[in-house]
């Protein structure tokens, strides 16, 4: 049995996933905050052989992504989008497209069933629709990031926020706090500025069919509810999905073309 690793080295965590057999044996992630960065991928890197059981010579095949370069040890090194796309496709197979929504940055990416990239866009580095943006916006508001979701989901009358800039748009949070909207129709509102955005780097790409959501934002039910309500309001041939794992879509992506190389690799030697 072949066991590969992926790492997904992002802004504000470190992804690590251990595969063997087909099926992930270990999904780790690690908040970075203030400390060292090498450091907390060795931590997780280790952490998570641990719980998958196996030591570091097992590992036929370490993959990395994001800012997997700083990863001294590992094997290989593949692009964001090929690894959100190839784990989008295992995690959910009917995808054909995804939005990989982060702590800084989204992206939208097509492709097709053996997850080739066909097309892709990404959002500016000053847009508000990101994870550190709803993180900003949570310790404003004094609740927690989990909270964000359900709250979101039982708004009533969701207020708009209408800048880009996530400056700005904090500033329009402020706003609705001293007018008295409430935390719910908020966050409702937030997500579905953010819902309207991500649809338009779907379109620029062409997507069609089922789109995965994947990267830190895909546990926010309240965000994959606004882009339901948003397709549905737009009559858009789009369905969204996502998976408790989808997460960790890019470990995962790493770690599957890092097994899919190692099988390559070896061939050659044998021949």
């Amino acid at each position: 049995m072949i066991v590969t690793a992926g790492m997904d080295v992002g802004s504000s965590s470190v992804k690590t996933v251990v595969f063997a057999g087909g099926t992930p044996i270990a999904l780790r992630t690690d908040r970075i905050r203030r400390r060292d960065l090498r450091k907390v991928i060795e931590e997780s890197y280790e952490s998570a052989l641990v719980d998958a059981g196996v030591q570091r010579n097992d590992v036929a095949y370490l993959a990395t992504t994001g800012e997997g370069e700083l990863v001294d040890f590992r094997r290989g090194h593949f692009y964001g989008m090929t690894t959100h796309a190839r784990g989008a496709v295992f995690l959910m197979p009917e995808a054909r497209a995804a939005l990989d929504i982060g702590a800084l940055h989204a992206r939208a990416m097509k492709f097709d069933e053996k997850s080739r990239v066909l097309s892709y866009r990404m959002t500016s580095q000053c847009a508000s629709g990101s994870g550190q943006f709803l993180e900003n916006v949570a310790r404003y508001l004094g609740i927690t990031l989990e909270d964000i979701g359900p709250l979101s989901c039982s708004a009533s009358d969701p207020e708009m926020v209408s800048s880009i800039c996530a400056v700005l748009a904090e500033t329009d949070v402020i706003n609705m706090v001293s007018r008295g909207i409430t935390t719910a129709n908020i966050l409702k509102g937030i997500h579905l500025s953010m819902a309207g955005r991500y649809l338009k780097l779907l379109r620029a790409t062409g997507a069609d069919g089922t789109v995965a959501i994947t990267g830190g934002l895909s546990a926010d039910v309240g965000l994959a509810q606004a882009l339901r309500d948003k397709v549905c309001e737009e009559k858009l041939a789009l369905e969204i999905v996502t998976d408790p794992r989808a997460i960790y879509a890019g470990a995962l992506g790493a770690a599957l073309w890092g097994a899919y190389r190692h099988e390559k690799l070896s061939r050659r030697s044998v021949a």
